[in-house]
């Protein structure tokens, strides 16, 4: 269950990805034409419709991100499959279709639901059908006389004919699942700050299993009515409260993590100082340009669990006091300077520019509860660590970018080509299926200057390389 939650979280990634664009369209729009977001401006108004584009059809991009991510092979087929699924569903579940085959019409609350259909829950479900379909029927054969069909060619059928059914159970069970995720929603929305500290502190628990992409779906976009970055990208939402589950997050990946960062270069030993540095000024790098948090987190969250649990409170911390203060802002990759800029002009930004001032603050919260913490009781944080990796650093590594090289150390730290079941990568990792969990030596792997190394379960391996992930993938798969 838990492997397929995490295949499901690396799944909605591919989606996602798409989101850089938007928010360079509608960010460059908005910086063009602050005043009319687009009504001034031809220009203005191309990067605005261009960018809204992606954020109104993220449903769609779900449907067919998950059929792949969650395809055995990531054949372009299973996408097919999602999308049948979705046009099939969605318009089976449309009100007037509704009304129709019912025969009477709908109430008002009904309407609603039947309204709403096209949201990302949808999107990931139909997502599922897909790939269900894919990996179960990709090799039927079928007799000669319908030989034609066989094989991949009977995914699609086996699908319409699946989202015919599932779209008739939803017609009778949707409205009520729909109340409960926006009673959710609104539960959520009436903790106001509070429930925003709530998110952020499960935002970053969740990291290590993979699952905080599927949180962030209920926040981010209309799974339970919230949709933070979708409406303040659309600009549907409301000055002063939309943004509040984003907001808070700068602070922590612009100025905190990179203060814990410089704690632990300080409190590395004399020896070991070289190859600290060598791991986290790029990771601090990292997360304050684009967000991308997990080469410094997983440089201290197997090695001093205390110092992750505080973190996810100073998360928390961030999120309440943004939450509390009239700052807004938003991101549609993660929250670094890059999404901060783009968004600053943004019809629902609000003082974004105070958020330097409050990630100050954390900077040096997050550089002196480390440093004290990890001195007090002697954590093993990079540069810490009892062995003398300083004796052993490979000239081949991650910071000299010769990723053909790094991938050669990762495979042998993996037991060879031979111990390889499955492998594929998400934003920032290499997911790998092994045959033999005793082959894995993860001190050869992180000799490569490799951030962490995961390890959900017997046979899964998951390596943290970092924003470099798909160089080193494909340097991987030209091995393997």
């Amino acid at each position: 269950m838990m492997k397929t939650l995490q295949r499901l979280g690396k799944s909605l990634m591919l989606p996602v990805a798409t989101l850089p664009i938007a928010a360079i369209l509608l960010g460059g729009g908005y910086f063009i034409d602050p005043v009319g977001w687009g009504g001034e401006s031809q220009i203005a108004a191309f990067m605005v419709k261009a960018g809204a584009a992606l954020i109104d059809n993220m449903p769609l991009l779900f449907a067919i991100g998950v059929a792949v991510g969650m395809s055995n092979d990531g054949d372009g087929t299973s996408a097919i499959a999602g999308l049948v699924s979705w046009l099939m569903v969605t318009t089976l579940l449309s009100p007037d279709a509704v009304t129709q085959i019912l025969g009477k019409p709908l109430s008002l609350v009904d309407e609603k639901a039947f309204a709403s259909i096209k949201n990302a829950f949808t999107g990931i479900l139909c997502g599922l059908v897909g790939s269900f379909c894919y990996n179960r029927f990709k090799n039927t054969k079928l007799p000669d006389a319908l030989a034609f069909f066989s094989g991949k060619r009977s995914v699609a059928i086996v699908t319409g004919g699946i989202s015919i059914v599932i779209a008739f159970i939803l017609m009778f069970i949707w409205p009520f699942i729909f109340g409960a995720l926006v009673a959710f929603g609104e539960a959520v929305i009436s903790l106001g700050p509070v429930g925003a500290a709530i998110y952020g502190f499960f935002n970053r628990l969740l990291i290590p299993t993979g699952l905080h992409h599927a949180l962030n779906q209920v926040f981010w976009f209309d799974i339970a009515g919230i949709s933070d970055l979708k409406n303040f990208w659309d600009n549907t939402g409301v000055l002063g409260q939309t943004g509040i589950y984003m907001s808070g997050f700068f602070p922590v990946m612009m100025f905190g993590l990179p203060g814990a960062a410089l704690a632990m270069y300080h409190t590395a030993k004399t020896k070991q100082k070289k190859i600290a540095a060598g791991i986290l000024l790029s990771a601090a790098f990292a997360s304050f340009f684009t967000g991308v948090t997990e080469p410094i987190e997983f440089s201290f969250m197997f090695l001093a669990p205390f110092l992750y649990i505080i973190h996810a409170i100073l998360t928390a911390l961030s999120m309440l006091v943004v939450a509390l203060l009239p700052i807004r802002a938003g991101f549609n990759f993660s929250a670094g300077f890059i999404d901060l800029f783009l968004s600053s002009k943004t019809p629902l930004a609000l003082n974004p520019w105070m958020l330097a001032l409050v990630g100050a603050g954390f900077f040096v919260v997050y550089y002196f509860m480390f440093r004290i913490i990890i001195v007090k009781m002697n954590l093993k944080t990079p540069g810490r660590e009892d062995e003398d990796y300083a004796a052993e650093e490979s000239k081949i590594s991650l910071a000299s970018k010769d990723y053909d090289g790094v991938a050669k150390i990762i495979l042998q730290g993996l037991g060879g080509s031979a111990n390889i079941a499955s492998f594929d990568n998400c934003v920032t990792r290499l997911r790998v299926e092994v045959k033999d969990y005793t082959a894995v030596n993860e001190k050869t792997i992180k000799s490569a200057g490799i951030s962490g190394v995961i390890r959900p379960s017997k046979t899964s391996v998951q390596v943290v390389v970092g924003t470099q992930v798909q160089h080193v993938a494909d340097a991987m798969k030209k091995l393997l």
